[in-house]
């Protein structure tokens, strides 16, 4: 069980509209916000100001579904048809702020490990010390064709690749002792060359010298994370993150996650208290139960119908145009290369409720699939409270239906209601985003990368 002083981690996960995909059609969301730099600036302060310890941008290296399904993309703001590329933002934003970590998705597969290791390096100076890098190999299967690739890698292949990737970015990180540079003007010493470090890693994917040429970051490493549930998912987490983005829409399913990856990170040699998880968390708020209901109804009534259907088409990897939209999924679903863990997961539901295949899209629509509490502020600080003191959760990423308002009502009227439990900070711990979520330094190790071979 907690400690009696334990208190929960908060992320934010911003899209520019919300989350819901009826969101960018309320009347209060402004339009073309997702290319408005002082959109997402009043965002991260918002967050800062309620004492948030992540600002996190998802990325897609493409649009989703442009291929298969332009009807429905058309209508879909969501799909990544227009945004920033994640880490421009964040650089700018870090000027911006002064205490949230700035957290990114940079994918695996169509990276080169020094690439990774000196952007984030390069954040991690610029923020003072608050870059955190979300590590994925990249679901989407039409990305491939903008990498010089025809078809995307097998799902189990990416995640041997990532598992390389990520040895190096970290030996990269360590190119340098945190004590090379002397800068000495009276010696003419600038750095100490006993503690500049080659990385010679030659493995199975990547051939990568070094060094960096870039500091080691203030944190030692920036904040990694990951959210792969799958089995190799799972897998690498346990080995390499700081924190997990978990996709949990039970307490159940989030108790039987949370303990599978502490035990996980134990027999790996690891603190499991340094490994954090966060499940995603869609909220509807209103003042009172009632309120929010009416506010998700009239979110739902915003989603073309295009939209939902091709969602869940998209979330399971399967054209599910084919079938009758209120009939059952069919029995038998075609192999696909997508997230299988969600995948297995909406089957599971849609067996086990007898759902429909409309009523199987209007429920993920806005969550996509994960915990979704539409409520008064009460309601929301019970159900986090409960999964938190329960252990199906470290904290949570809150995924607000719409923005600016739906994150502002979260700010305004659930953060005062978690503090009041005694459940979520007032002031910031620490400097670093290490500092505030709890986690130690990295120290400097000689770079040395595990024997990655076919």
């Amino acid at each position: 069980m907690r400690k009696p002083n334990d208190q929960m981690k908060l992320g934010v996960f911003v899209r520019a509209n919300g989350h819901h995909e009826g969101a960018w059609r309320l009347p209060e969301v402004p339009l073309g916000a997702e290319l408005d730099f002082a959109f997402w600036r009043d965002i991260a302060r918002t967050a800062e100001n309620a004492k948030f310890d992540l600002f996190f941008l998802a990325d897609v290296d493409g649009i989703r579904g442009y291929e298969r399904d332009l009807p429905a993309l058309s209508h879909d703001p969501s799909r990544s048809v227009s945004q920033f590329e994640p880490l421009t933002l964040l650089s700018a934003l870090a000027v911006a702020t002064e205490h949230i970590g700035l957290a990114a998705t940079a994918s695996t597969t169509f990276n080169e490990p020094y690439h990774i290791a000196r952007k984030f390096a390069s954040l991690d100076h610029l923020s003072n010390g608050r870059a955190a890098w979300n590590v994925v190999t990249s679901a989407v299967e039409a990305t491939a064709t903008n990498f010089n690739r025809d078809k995307h890698a097998p799902h189990d292949a990416r995640y041997r690749q990532a598992d390389e990737f990520v040895d190096i970015v970290k030996g990269l990180w360590d190119s340098y002792e945190d004590d090379a540079f002397t800068r000495d003007k009276q010696s003419g010493l600038f750095f100490d060359p006993d503690k500049l470090h080659y990385l010679n890693h030659r493995g199975e994917h990547f051939a990568v010298k070094g060094p960096l040429n870039v500091a080691r970051p203030l944190q030692g490493h920036p904040v990694i994370v990951q959210a792969g549930a799958s089995e190799p998912g799972r897998a690498l987490a346990a080995q390499i993150a700081d924190v997990i983005f978990g996709s949990s829409d039970s307490l159940a399913s989030a108790q039987m996650f949370y303990k599978d990856l502490k035990e996980r990170a134990l027999r790996n040699g690891r603190d499991p208290d340094h490994l954090l998880i966060l499940p995603g968390v869609f909220t509807v708020i209103g003042e009172t139960t009632a309120e929010a209901k009416e506010k998700n109804e009239q979110l739902l009534e915003l989603v073309h119908p295009e939209v939902g259907l091709s969602l869940l088409g998209e979330l399971m990897g399967v054209d599910l145009r084919s079938y009758p939209v209120d009939g059952p999924l069919p029995e038998h679903l075609p192999p696909s290369n997508q997230q299988k863990a969600l995948r297995e997961r909406l089957v599971e539901t849609a067996r086990r409720e007898n759902l429909t295949i409309r009523e199987l899209y209007i429920r993920q629509i806005g969550s996509h699939g994960l915990h979704t509490i539409v409520g008064s502020p009460t309601d929301i600080a019970d159900e986090l409270e409960n999964w938190f003191i329960n252990e199906g959760a470290d904290g949570f990423n809150i995924m607000a239906s719409h923005h600016p308002g739906g994150f502002d009502d979260f700010a305004r009227l659930v953060v005062p209601e978690l503090r009041r439990r005694g459940l979520f900070r007032t002031e910031y711990d620490g400097k670093t985003l290490r500092d505030n979520l709890g986690l130690p330094r990295v120290a400097h190790r000689i770079p040395t990368t595990r024997a990655h071979v076919a």
